[in-house]
């Protein structure tokens, strides 16, 4: 039987090279149908760590945030990463609405303010950005996740 419930790992990073590194230390473990969803205040560092994921991945796209376009596609040697920022969507319904579910099972998905559209992902791994307390560039950055997926990479991780 396959143990269930929340598992979260928090590192503390300084600075950007700190969000990049742990984008670097994720990338071999994500997959065509991963979805990642980010979420913290504005300036956090949530498009810093996907620019950083890309280009672990291979990525040699320019990556932006995707606030006006709402999401952006990035070819990389592998499966390709949808990147969506869901902050100016109202709620799920929107999000499904935008025709991007074809994505969510041969793309690595990486949605910013994820909560917006937590109820049309199965199985995500959320990181949360939050300021942390060692500077104006420090960062606490939370993974969490319920389903069994993430566990070894929650662990490889540590």
């Amino acid at each position: 039987m396959e143990q269930t419930g929340t598992r979260s790992l928090t590192r503390a990073v300084a600075d950007e090279t700190g969000t990049a590194a742990l984008a670097r230390a994720l990338a071999p473990h994500l997959a065509p149908g991963d979805a990642l969803l980010l979420d913290g205040a504005l300036a956090a560092g949530k498009t810093a760590f996907v620019r950083a994921l890309a280009a672990a991945l291979g990525s040699r796209d320019s990556v932006t945030s995707p606030t006006y376009t709402i999401a952006n596609i990035y070819e990389t040697p592998g499966p390709e990463i949808l990147h969506v920022d869901a902050y100016r969507l109202k709620d799920a319904r929107e999000f499904y609405h935008l025709g991007l579910e074809d994505y969510l099972d041969r793309a690595i998905c990486v949605i910013e303010w994820g909560t917006r559209v937590e109820g049309m992902i199965d199985a995500p791994l959320r990181l949360h950005f939050a300021f942390g307390a060692e500077g104006e560039s420090a960062r606490e950055i939370t993974l969490s996740a319920e389903a069994p997926r993430w566990a070894p990479v929650l662990e490889a991780l540590r």
